[in-house]
Formats: structure tokens, sequence, C-alpha cells
């Protein structure tokens, strides 16, 4: 197979229907479980219980009912075909190496949460992500270096949370959108992006301490993020806002399943 042919069926695949509308269902569902883990976090919030607020916790809440399930298994096809999309779009872009690395971190990204999902809908495991943070950085920390290697994690996920708050604040994500999606989309994602960061920020300021004290122990996900929150002077409320933030990229996710370049 010449590099022709490979060129051709990349892009085929690239602009397939199936890829494009499987593509949108991951953006609906992405936003889904955005909901979910606001819901859980105003829960954690004010002392309601509610279970793990991040990713995990959303599926599992989902995977628990017969729609829900219905739901997810929409999910694995749609993170797979938005993996798939972003890789091509990588392949095929004749923009700058900065940009082709961001569809490639992308169809990583949602690889990963294909693989995921499909864990827990079909196999009913996925574990604890907490757990799995902290078994993660340990395993850094005994390696050669460990220590800076998880202090680099640390910064790359700062440098990722301030790209949320600056692409929410400069509303730099409607240059993902095919056409301008009306007010409130625009104000969700602008919201949505800045409390993203902020929660992702925490996160890598976790993973800083980890790195600091040399105790893998003090790295946390975003469920130990958010749920540190309520623990600071007038956390619940910070904690709320956070929560809402959240959700509101829930609702910005949804429209972008319309309205996404793709």
């Amino acid at each position: 197979m010449t590099s022709a042919d490979v060129n051709r069926a990349t892009r085929e695949a690239n602009e397939n229907p199936v890829v494009e509308y499987g593509a949108r269902a991951g953006f609906a569902v992405l936003g889904l479980l955005h909901l979910l883990i606001g819901w859980i976090a105003l829960r954690v919030a004010w002392g309601g219980g509610g279970g793990n607020a991040d990713q995990g916790g959303a599926l599992r809440s989902l995977a628990g009912n017969t729609g829900g399930a219905v739901v997810l298994w929409i999910g694995v096809a749609g993170f797979a075909l938005l993996a798939l999309w972003s890789i091509t779009e990588a392949v095929l872009s004749r923009g700058e190496t900065s940009d082709r690395l961001k569809h490639v971190a992308k169809g990583v990204t949602y690889g990963f949460f294909a693989v995921s999902t499909f864990r827990i809908v079909a196999l009913g495991s996925g574990g604890n992500s907490e757990q799995q943070t902290q078994d993660v950085t340990q395993r850094l920390m005994g390696s050669p270096g460990g220590q800076v290697l998880v202090g680099i994690v640390g910064l790359v996920i700062l440098g990722i949370a301030g790209y949320h708050v600056y692409k929410g604040w400069k509303k730099k994500f409607l240059e993902d959108l095919q056409q301008h999606p009306g007010t409130w989309i625009v104000r969700a994602g602008r919201i949505g992006y800045i409390a993203k960061g902020a929660a992702l920020a925490i996160v890598g300021f976790f993973f800083l301490i980890a790195a600091w004290q040399s105790d893998p122990d003090d790295a946390k996900g975003l469920d130990g993020a958010l749920k540190s929150l309520k623990d600071m002077a007038f956390g619940p409320y910070i904690l709320t806002v956070v929560a809402l933030g959240i959700a509101a990229y829930g609702v910005y996710s949804i429209g972008r399943a319309r309205y996404a370049k793709l």
C-alpha cells in the first residue's frame, strides 16, 4: 500500500458520516458525564454523599440502571470514533506541529475514555480512581528520578489547567465550533472551561505536594481534589461554585455535539 493509498483511506475515515455522527454522540455523552460529576460534587458539598466526583463515579452511577447502560454503550462507540477522528485529523492536518500534537493528545484521551467506559459497562470493573492515581504516582516514585517525574506531571497538569482557564476566558473554544452556538452555550462554555481549569489546578498542586514530600498518598485525582475543597473555609460554597461550573461544561459539551467542527 502506497502513502497515497494510506492518505486516501485516512481521509475517507475522517470524513465518513458514521465517524462524524458517532463523534457528536461522544460529545453528548461527555456532556452528560460532566453534568453527573457536577451533581455528585454538589451532593458532596452539602453532605449528601454521592460517590466519586469524577468520570469513573459518573460512569458507575450510569451503569447501575438499564437506560444508563445503553447511554454508556453509545459513549463507548462515540469516544472511540472521537479518538479515530482526532488521530486522522492529526494525520491530515497541514497546520503547525503543535496543532497536530493537540489532535493526537485528544485522540489518546478519547481512546482512554472509550476503554474505561467499556471496562465499567461490559466488565463491571474500573477500580477506584484515587487509588489508581496513587498507584501510578507510587510507580513513578520508584523509578530513577521519581520525585522529579512526579513534579513534572504536576507542572504539566498545571499547564493544562492554565490553558483551560485561558481558553474559557478568551472564548477560544468557539474556534472548535462550525458556527456561533448561541449566547447560553457560549456562557456555559466560558464558565465550564474556567471551572475545569480550576479543578485541574488543584490536581496539579497535589502532585507537586506528593513530589515535594516524596509521598504518593498526597497525589489526588479529580475526586480527591474536589472533596479537598469541602475542608477549606467556606468549603461547601467554594465546592458548589466549582460543581456548577463543571455542570456548565457539561451543558457546553452537549451543545458542542451539534455545533462541533468535524
